[in-house]
C-alpha cells in the first residue's frame, strides 16, 4: 500500500539567490519497500504538466535532508520533477534498527521507489532517471540494470567494488570490521540491540569511512541542529565486500553518466573509470575530492549532470 499526503502550496526557495524565483509544489509521498514505510516527497515544478522526473536518495549512512534538497531544487528549478527519499530505517522512514545500511535493501527501496513514481499523476511516466552519489550511486546501477524502462542514469563519485575497497583497507581496520560485524550478527540472532560502530572518522579513528578530510566533508552536509547519530550497525562490515556494482554496470540498458573526482578520498577515480569503459558510459573526471561534489564543485557538477538529463530526457 502506498500514499500520498495532500498537496502543500507552492513554496519559494530563499536559500540561493538565482533560486529566490523558483516556485513549487512539494508533496509527501510515502511508499512501502518489502511492507515498510518510506518516507519520499515529491518536488514539482510549477507551470510544468508531467514533467520528466528524477530519483534521489543519499549516500552512505546518510539520510535525504544532507544536502540533497538542495540540489533537488536545482533540477526542479530546470523543469524537473523530484522524487527525494529516505532508506527504510533512515530519516523519517519506519525500521529497525536504525542506521541500517544494507546494499541489497537499499537496492529494494530504489525498485520500490521506482515502482511508486510509475503510479503518479504528476509526472511523465515514460521519463524516469536516476541520480546517486556514493554509496548510492552503486544502487542506481543495480537498480537499472535490472529495469529497461529507466531512461537515464546518473551516478557521482559512486561506490563500485566493495571486494577492491576492502583489499586497499589497511589491515587493522578490516581486522577489526570483521570482529565487529560478527559480534553485531551474534547480537542480532540473540535479539540485542546492535553492536554499532561510526559512520564517519577521523584517519586514526575506527569508522567506515575514515579518510583524510572524510569526517569534515560528512558533517557539513548533516544539517543543524544534528538529529542524526553517527553510527550504523557494524554487520556493514560483512556487506561491504559482497557489495560490487561494477559487475552488473555493462547491463545498464540506459545512458549513463559517471563522474569521479581525481583527488577522491573515498572512491578511487580508476575504478570510476573501469566501469565508465565496462558500459560506454559518459565519463567525467574532475580535481575534486570526494565531498565537493557538494560544495566547491556543486556548480560544475550540476552542470555536467542537467545538460545529460537534458539530452536524455527531453527528447
Amino acid at each position: 500500500m502506498t500514499s500520498t499526503r495532500a498537496r502543500r502550496p507552492f513554496e519559494e526557495s530563499p536559500e540561493e539567490p538565482e533560486l529566490s524565483r523558483l516556485r513549487y509544489a512539494k508533496n509527501d509521498a510515502d511508499f512501502e519497500s518489502e511492507g515498510t514505510c518510506c518516507a519520499g516527497w515529491l518536488y514539482t515544478p510549477e507551470g510544468e504538466t508531467k514533467p520528466p522526473v528524477i530519483l534521489m536518495a543519499p549516500g552512505f549512512g546518510a539520510e535525504r535532508t544532507f544536502g540533497l534538497p538542495e540540489i533537488a531544487k536545482r533540477f526542479v528549478a530546470r523543469g524537473f520533477a523530484v522524487f527525494l527519499f529516505d532508506y527504510r530505517n533512515f530519516g523519517d522512514s519506519d525500521g529497525e534498527p536504525r542506521n541500517l545500511v544494507n546494499s541489497s535493501r537499499h537496492v529494494a527501496d530504489w525498485e520500490a521507489a521506482i515502482d511508486h513514481v510509475r503510479g503518479l499523476d504528476a509526472i511523465d511516466r515514460r521519463k524516469i532517471a536516476l541520480w546517486g552519489t556514493s554509496y548510492s550511486g552503486g544502487h542506481v546501477i543495480e537498480a537499472a540494470a535490472d529495469d529497461h524502462r529507466i531512461s537515464a542514469v546518473v551516478a557521482q563519485t559512486p561506490f563500485l567494488d566493495g571486494r577492491a575497497v576492502t583489499r586497499s583497507a589497511e589491515i587493522k581496520k578490516s581486522l577489526s570490521g570483521t570482529i565487529s560485524g560478527v559480534r553485531d550478527l551474534v547480537r542480532k540472532y540473540t535479539f540485542r540491540s546492535p553492536r554499532t560502530v561510526p559512520v564517519v572518522g577521523g584517519p586514526d579513528e575506527f569508522a567506515v569511512i575514515n579518510a583524510p578530510g572524510a569526517k569534515a566533508g560528512y558533517m557539513d552536509l548533516v544539517p543543524d541542529p544534528p538529529v542524526w547519530d553517527n553510527e550504523v550497525p557494524a554487520r556493514v562490515f560483512l556487506d561491504i565486500p559482497r557489495y560490487r556494482p561494477i559487475s552488473v554496470v555493462s547491463d545498464v540498458p540506459c545512458p549513463l553518466f559517471l563522474l569521479a573526482g581525481r583527488d577522491d578520498e573515498v572512491v578511487s577515480a580508476s575504478s570510476v573509470q573501469e566501469a565508465a569503459e565496462k558500459a560506454d558510459a559518459t565519463y567525467i573526471e574532475l580535481p575534486i575530492g570526494h565531498f565537493d561534489v557538494y560544495d566547491s564543485a556543486l556548480e560544475e557538477v550540476l552542470g555536467y549532470e542537467m545538460a545529460f538529463f537534458d539530452q536524455h530526457l527531453r527528447r
